[in-house]
């Protein structure tokens, strides 16, 4: 980790030292650094909206742009997507230096006017989606494994709605005691599904605490060929390389 990263994040923790404000989710020398930051923004009614910025800064950070994800219950996914995209557009403009503290007080600032704004909601999905898919270049096919699953109704039912509203089609396999997630669509929104799957808190413990899904593991990730759209042909090629 580059000593200037190391110094954003230690300034982070400092400036969101409230219960709750920072969290550092995973870390590792391959795949970066990810971590949350809680935060308050103006709405429309001006009231004050919480908003669950997870930010992922890859090794290569910040000569490349940090990964984004936007949660908000009082937002619709839609909305999300689209402050999402005007953080990654503020990023853009801001250059190659540590960027995080900015784009956060960026967002305070100008929440507002981004729901505000006509397209907000509509047409924001689409669009992320067609940018997104001209750089991965086609559908991408993910095979996720889950320990557990306690609260197996919320689970399903949120599982299902973060499929949906990142436009993703999948199944949920229960075999025996292996739970399997199949997911396929553009890369960038199964990224995000993840995660949305590691920092959630979608599951229980066992004790019955709400609790984030730890034990998740990627199986097989791939691009899917022009002649492998269907998902038979998908799970069987699954099958072959999971039994070798």
């Amino acid at each position: 980790m580059a000593e200037r990263v190391r110094e954003e994040l230690a300034a982070l923790a400092a400036i969101f030292c409230g219960p709750d404000e920072w969290e550092v989710l995973s870390h590792s020398e391959t795949d970066g650094t990810v971590f949350r930051i809680r935060t308050k923004a103006e709405g429309l009614t001006d009231a004050d909206v919480p908003l669950e910025l997870v930010f992922h800064l890859p090794v290569s950070y910040p000569s490349c742009l940090p990964g984004v994800s936007v949660n908000c219950e009082h937002l619709t996914r839609a909305q999300c997507v689209t402050v999402k995209e005007k953080l990654l557009e503020r990023a853009e403009n801001l250059g190659s230096e540590p960027m995080v503290h900015e784009l956060v007080l960026w967002i305070q600032q100008n929440l507002r006017h981004i729901l505000n704004q006509p397209e907000t909601g509509r047409g924001s999905e689409t669009c992320a989606l067609a940018a997104s898919t001209a750089v991965d270049d086609g559908l991408w096919v993910t095979l996720l494994h889950l320990d557990h699953m306690r609260a197996k109704t919320k689970y399903v039912k949120t599982v299902e709605k973060w499929a949906s509203d990142l436009r993703l089609t999948g199944r949920l396999m229960f075999m025996g005691k292996i739970i399997l997630i199949l997911l396929q669509g553009d890369r960038s929104n199964i990224k995000e599904y993840l995660i949305l799957q590691k920092t959630s808190k979608v599951d229980v413990d066992s004790s019955g605490k709400k609790c984030r899904e730890k034990m998740i593991s990627v199986l097989v990730e791939t691009k899917v060929q022009t002649e492998h759209k269907r998902y038979n042909l998908v799970l069987l090629q699954m099958e072959k390389q999971l039994n070798g």
